[in-house]
């Protein structure tokens, strides 16, 4: 097998070192790997211009902008295939709203059972209320306290339930307006932008809620 000559054979290297010496060599000059390199032709004309080598640090900073980069490019194109989906699923504002009404629908209904509830959990406690008139002052008898204590813990229950259906009502409609936001910018033919929609939490949509009222959980 014949092995070729050096890529570099048959240039001429130049460049000047740090001392300010023009160093010429018939391959790369290791003195000027922090510095421009000239590579000749025989003929003395310039071939290629060789920049410096980086170093550690500078590779370091070129990766992690490459790295950057390449992220940009990855959710731009993420977000060009969500916005053709959310276009595909949400052609018009009646199809949005029916989805909105969809997703509020389940979460309602589960309100107004815990709100019954706890209504009947009101109506079970009174005549145990008007029972334990007749012991004002005096210790009441177990199995009244038990009751009691059982209708206290299930009221409790409910209310604390009712809470959480009635934030996840706000948190619902928070999603669905963000989500609309970036449908008006599809429909109209906007470009996608780096403002993905982004669920939000029930904490952060009940504080946002409070300023700006929307339709009761019973509607």
């Amino acid at each position: 097998m014949v092995v070729g000559p050096p890529a570099w054979a048959g240039s001429i290297y130049q460049c000047v070192d740090s001392s300010g010496k023009r160093l010429t060599s018939d391959r790369p000059i290791a003195a000027c790997t922090d510095r421009e390199q000239r590579q000749l032709n025989p003929d003395g004309s310039v071939k290629r211009i060789i920049p410096p080598s980086m170093t550690s640090e500078e590779r370091a900073a070129l990766e992690t902008t490459e790295r950057a980069e390449h992220a940009k490019h990855v959710t731009k194109k993420d977000e060009i295939r969500r916005d053709r989906m959310l276009a595909l699923r949400f052609p018009n504002l009646a199809a949005h709203n029916a989805a909105r009404e969809a997703a509020l629908n389940d979460v309602r209904r589960a309100v107004r059972t815990s709100e019954s509830r706890i209504t009947s959990l009101a109506v079970e406690r009174q005549p145990l209320m008007d029972e334990a008139e007749f012991y004002v002052g005096k210790q009441l008898p177990a199995k009244l306290k038990q009751l009691l204590d059982a209708n206290d813990a299930a009221t409790d229950a409910q209310r604390s339930l009712l809470q959480n259906q009635q934030e996840e009502i706000v948190r619902i409609n928070a999603n669905f307006d963000a989500e609309l936001e970036r449908l008006k910018r599809i429909w109209a033919g906007s470009a996608p932008t780096s403002a993905a929609v982004v669920p939000v939490s029930a904490a952060a949509a009940v504080n946002a809620g409070a300023s700006t009222p929307r339709k009761t959980a019973s509607n």
